[in-house]
């Protein structure tokens, strides 16, 4: 997989500022804003100023500052929304499910039922590998 780090792209729609963006906290390197397309009430994405594609492209300052803007945008949608729980994905590549290819972390709140059986959680990317036994070991 070829990764790209490049300066601010006029044509993606993260490293250009929307009017109307909802905000929810800024950084130094990055920023949390409401996503345009929610999957859940209080879907917001965190991303980095910088543009680039993966996050195995990011800088060490770049990861400890997004991972904080996840934890300050947690706070404000607890808050706001009081969700049950969260998945926190990033798509890495076009095979992963990537359509921008700038950086982002979706938080996504969840709600007890959202959906009929959340079993699985994040292994649902994959529909047939989401629902797993739990084999017991007798010596645990």
């Amino acid at each position: 997989m070829t990764h790209s780090i490049s300066a601010p792209d006029e044509s993606c729609r993260f490293c250009v500022s929307k009017p109307g963006r909802r905000l929810l906290v800024k950084g130094t390197l990055g920023f949390a804003c409401y996503d345009r397309h929610p999957v859940s009430t209080g879907h917001f994405l965190v991303i980095p100023y910088r543009h680039f594609a993966s996050y195995f492209d990011i800088n060490a300052a770049e990861r400890e500052e997004l991972w904080t803007l996840v934890a300050e945008g947690q706070k404000i949608v607890d808050a706001k929304y009081q969700p049950d729980g969260y998945n926190i994905g990033i798509n890495v590549g076009k095979w992963a499910g990537q359509s921008i290819p700038h950086l982002h972390i979706h938080v996504i709140p969840r709600y007890q039922g959202d959906v009929e059986n959340p079993k699985g959680g994040v292994r649902g990317v994959i529909p047939s590998q989401k629902l797993y036994t739990l084999e017991e070991d007798p010596q645990a």
